[in-house]
């Protein structure tokens, strides 16, 4: 499935790292958060979650 509003996730157990990301993607990713009332974060990471869950999906058929 592909990332959406839905996928949104909400807070949990976490830690701190710090990634270095292009101003566009920065863009981008702060525009949608603004459209669904959340944060960069919460963005960056329901991506990256969605991603790592689609990664898994393939790699298991």
């Amino acid at each position: 499935m592909p990332f959406g509003p839905d996928n949104i996730q909400r807070k949990g157990e976490a830690a701190y790292k710090t990634i270095y990301l292009r101003q566009r993607l920065i863009d981008q990713i702060e525009k949608i958060a603004a459209e669904n009332e959340t944060s960069f974060n919460s963005i960056v990471v329901s991506m990256i979650e969605q991603c790592l869950k689609d990664y898994s999906e393939k790699t298991q058929e």
